[in-house]
Parts: structure tokens; sequence; C-alpha cells
């Protein structure tokens, strides 16, 4: 089983006649995504690797019945694009943009809520269930499926954990990129709850990175609500402090966010914490 989505997703790439948007869209697709349509305003009727495309996202959800969408358009109309998806009854919008204004984010975030749908993202990979689904940026060939869901909010890290998950023959159940800006949509304790919930996830690996509380929340979380075994990684364990180390998110301010806090709240619930990505598989199936 998976969480978010699946073979029956069905999938309209906003965005697909830009570069990004069309080569992902391919790469999507031959992954076995059910994408049903693109958007690109003025560009009806064409085609993008035998895709559809359409005006609107209201058009393609009502010529396709599409429910998922994934948004490859430019910042400054990224927030735009995630509201027109919301407005037009997709129930899961994730976007890959990065540079979104976080004012923008915010305001297009509350919007989504109100429309009852979910957002991943922005400035992030996306989500793969592998063997089912992949909606985003993520390298499909380190993937395998199995039993382990995977949450980060560090895209390469997630690649890494994941080959190392796949090297020890420990796949993946769904693996979800929440994005690395201040200001995200679905995140841990959202996706801790889904995991714990799903029947044939049995174990959670969680990246984390300095800045904001995320994490501790995560950890507190955990301790009241998630019987399956954690592992957690938490990426800057080496910055400096007051140092924004490449993500918007990742800043230390005023003592806390920091690495050693992070730490500390996962150990004080009984959770391990890696030194090192390569230890992950080793910590859950220790608990497995």
């Amino acid at each position: 089983m998976s969480i978010l989505i699946d073979k029956k997703s069905r999938l309209v790439v906003q965005g697909i006649t830009g570069r990004d948007g069309g080569f992902h869209a391919s790469k999507m697709k031959a992954y076995g995504t059910n994408i049903v349509g693109g958007t690109s305003p003025g560009k009806a009727g064409e085609l993008v690797d035998n895709i559809p495309v359409f005006n609107t996202v209201r058009d393609a959800v009502r010529e396709t019945e599409a429910d998922t969408s994934v948004i490859f358009v430019p910042a400054p109309f990224a927030k735009d694009a995630m509201m027109e998806a919301a407005d037009a009854g997709i129930k899961l919008i994730v976007c890959i943009t990065e540079g979104v204004p976080t004012l923008d984010v915010v305001e297009a975030y509350s919007y989504i809520q109100r429309k009852g749908a979910r957002l991943i993202g922005p400035n992030c990979p996306g989500l793969i269930s592998p063997g089912r689904s992949m909606v985003g940026i993520m390298p499909t060939m380190i993937f395998r499926e199995g039993s382990t869901g995977v949450i980060s909010r560090s895209g390469t890290l997630t690649y890494e954990v994941v080959y190392n998950l796949t090297e020890k023959g420990m796949g993946q159940s769904t693996a979800v990129g929440v994005g690395g800006d201040p200001v995200v949509g679905l995140y841990y304790k959202e996706l801790l709850e889904m995991f714990e919930n799903d029947p044939e996830t049995d174990s959670i690996a969680l990246i984390g990175e300095i800045g904001g509380d995320a994490e501790e929340r995560a950890a507190e979380y955990i301790r009241d609500h998630v019987t399956k075994p954690v592992a957690v990684f938490i990426a800057g364990q080496q910055a400096p402090p007051g140092k924004q180390m490449g993500h918007a998110g990742a800043i230390i301010s005023s003592g806390s966010g920091t690495a050693a806090e992070k730490i500390a709240a996962f150990e004080a619930v009984g959770v391990p914490v890696a030194k090192e990505p390569s230890q992950i598989p080793g910590l859950l199936r220790a608990r497995l």
C-alpha cells in the first residue's frame, strides 16, 4: 500500500509546455504515472509526449477527472497555479517550483486548506510510491517497492537515505520530500499520521535539518501517537550558530533550532538518531 498517490492517481502537469514541465512529464509517464493531461494557457489541443494540453486546470479536471496536480511554473506564477488547482477541485497539489515568496505560499496554502485539498511543497522534489506512481523529480532508479515510509526536508538527502535503504533490501512504501522553505504544506505530523495508519508501512525514516522547531514537534507526536519504528537523521550538525545552510527554512535563531536540540528531542522519546545517513537502515532493522 502507499499514501497520497498510487496507480489510480490521475495527474495533470501545470506548465507542461515549459522546459522543465515537459521534461519531467515524460519522465513521470515513463515510470508509469497516470498522467491524464497538462496545462498551458493558449495551448489547448497540443500534445506533449502524447499528453493532451488544456488551457486551464478546470478544463483538464472536467475532461479527465484529474485529482492530482504537479506545478512546474516560474515562481512569480506559482501562487496562482496552486490556487487554480485547488479551485478546480484538485485534491493533492505538488509544487516543485523554488523561490516562491513566503507570503505567496501563506496565501495559497490558506486557500488550499479552505478548499479541502492538500499541498506538498513548494521547493520540493515531490513524492513517489515505488512501482505505483511518481509525482515530481525523484530519481526513480534508486527506489524499490517495500514497507519503509520516508519523510524529508532535503531532496538530496532523501535520495541518499533511500539509496542506502534499497541497498540493504529495505524498499519504500512512499517517500515524500516536504520542501525546505519556511512555509510548506504537509509536514511531519500529518505524514507521520498517514504512515502510522498505513497497514503496509512497517517503519519510518525521517530526515530533518537545522532551523525551526518542526522536528521537536515531530518527536512529541511520535511519543504520543506513533507505534512503528522510526529512525532519524538531522542535517546541519556542524553548522555555525546563526548560519543559513542551503534551505530558506534552515536558519537557527535565538538559540533554537540547532541540531543538538533536535537530536536531544528525538532521543528523549526513544527515537534513535543516525550520525550519518547510511546508518538509517541498521537503526530501523534493530527495532523491527
